[in-house]
């Protein structure tokens, strides 16, 4: 028998954008229902994608850590992974992160239905339980949130020995040789933990270089660590064939010259991207509009085209980034409640949780060179850097995106250990309009990685302590 009742805010995904729109519009004061698939919130985020692989990325620094040890005068003998216990803990991590956001829903009062939900119209969904019942809820609002998904080969043999981000994490097994389809970050994070493990790993990419779109001078710090744990890295190479062989996968590559050559894999892993999720959803029976690509058109309070509907995270468009979608989510939450809010970050950092990690945010060099905006970039190389010396970590740089004129802060990068730890400081930076001025005159601890920050902002007055470029006339 169908259930029918009413919300006055229906969440449907329960990721980073969705609890987090849930959570602050029950502290609003509203009647919110969150409609997810899974035992308790999370979505991609803590079930497949960011928890997961963070935690194993742990892994692999650990294991990249002891056998850095040596330089020192450490040295330990040949780890002993048991593949089995590194799965459950990661697994346990998951568990204690899901089911403290399963209490705080709880906590809430929020209704929190499992299963899928699909717009009957602007002010219905129909929601399939996992239990197999179904029930209609109508609501005065809804936030839209289900996320993303990985993109896939479509010439790909069905086949357990391919595998994407989420299958990736199951770490069923460390293969003998993998290959990693795509050179961004979600390739090479997961490429690094498997060869970490111990497996040996190929990574390709069509584009001239790894990591595209980020700042060259920041990327070769990676792809230089990278050659000592990589087997081999193909650049300006595409897949063209992928065949399911007894006991692998064979790949055919073509070269930029369009030669062909072919090699066999035990795995390959596909992480060429992800697109929104808007399949059966029942969007059709909306007033929602998609954009050329695929993302649902919001404007500045993450309202769609039909103004019941909201929609946040990935699936409302790019950086498709959990702290992004929190934002975005908490954003709607407050629209609906009245409050006058609007989405308009300045600067959305990213990171790369690769050893080093890459982070940045605001403007980047890349960006003012194709605008064609003057700026100016100044850098304090970590190789002066006390602690960084002290951590035997030397290969990382730490930069600022300056306007000449105002002085203001436009963007900062930063390549090396707990890169992303270090990058929320050019965020605040970035949206408070700070003078590269501030953050000269703000003193940082020593001996700390953060003081390259203040380091680099010296060195635009041409007054850096533990570097000598003196500012040009």
């Amino acid at each position: 028998m169908t259930q029918t009742e009413h919300t006055q805010l229906v969440v449907i995904g329960g990721g980073p954008g969705g609890y987090a729109a849930a959570f602050l519009a029950a502290d609003l004061g509203l009647k919110v229902t969150l409609v997810d698939a899974e035992n308790n919130p999370g979505g991609v985020c803590l079930f497949r994608g960011c928890i997961p692989s963070k935690a194993l990325l742990h892994v692999a620094k650990v294991l990249s850590e002891s056998r850095d040890a040596k330089e020192i005068g450490i040295e330990f003998p040949q780890p002993k992974i048991d593949i089995d216990k590194v799965r459950a803990w990661k697994n346990r991590v998951v568990t204690q992160l899901t089911g403290g956001l399963g209490q705080l829903s709880k906590q809430r009062k929020i209704t929190y239905i499992q299963g899928r939900a699909s717009f009957i119209n602007s002010t219905t969904i129909k929601i399939m339980k996992n239990d197999k019942s179904e029930m209609t809820l109508s609501y005065d609002n809804a936030i839209l949130a289900t996320g993303s998904l990985p993109i896939a080969l479509p010439f790909a043999p069905n086949s357990p020995r391919i595998l994407d981000s989420t299958t990736a994490l199951n770490l069923e097994d460390i293969p003998k040789k993998l290959l990693v389809l795509g050179g961004g970050y979600i390739g090479l994070e997961l490429g690094t933990v498997y060869a970490e493990l111990g497996s040996k790993v190929s990574v390709v990419e069509m584009m001239p270089s790894l990591l595209s779109g980020v700042d060259r001078d920041l990327a070769v710090i990676l792809e230089n660590r990278l050659k000592g744990i990589l087997s081999e890295v193909k650049l300006n190479t595409k897949v063209t064939k992928l065949t399911e062989i007894p006991d692998g996968i064979r790949v055919t590559f073509e070269d930029k010259d369009k030669q062909l050559s072919t090699e066999d894999y035990t795995k390959v892993l596909v992480a060429i991207g992800r697109k929104p999720s808007t399949k059966n959803l029942g969007l059709e029976n909306t007033k929602i509009t998609l954009t050329d690509r695929g993302f649902v058109q919001v404007n500045a309070q993450r309202q769609t085209t039909d103004p019941k509907i909201y929609a946040i995270g990935d699936l409302a468009g790019d950086p498709m980034l959990a702290h992004k979608a929190s934002h975005e989510g908490r954003v709607a939450a407050e629209a609906i409640a009245g409050h006058k809010v609007a989405f308009e970050p300045q600067a959305i950092p990213a990171v790369v949780f690769t050893d080093p990690e890459i982070a940045w945010c605001g403007l980047t060099e890349t960006e003012a060179a194709a605008k064609g905006r003057a700026v100016k970039v100044v850098k304090f190389p970590w190789a002066a850097s006390g602690r960084a010396i002290t951590l035997n970590r030397t290969d990382g740089v730490t930069k600022m995106i300056v306007d000449p004129e105002t002085e203001r802060v436009l963007g900062v990068a930063i390549c090396g250990v707990n890169a992303g730890e270090m990058i929320a400081e050019g965020v605040l930076a970035v949206e408070m309009g700070s003078s590269v001025g501030d953050l000269k005159l703000s003193i940082h601890p020593h001996p700390t990685l953060s003081e390259t920050v203040m380091e680099s902002a010296e060195s635009f007055f041409g007054q850096a302590t533990h570097i000598y470029r003196p500012k040009k006339t």
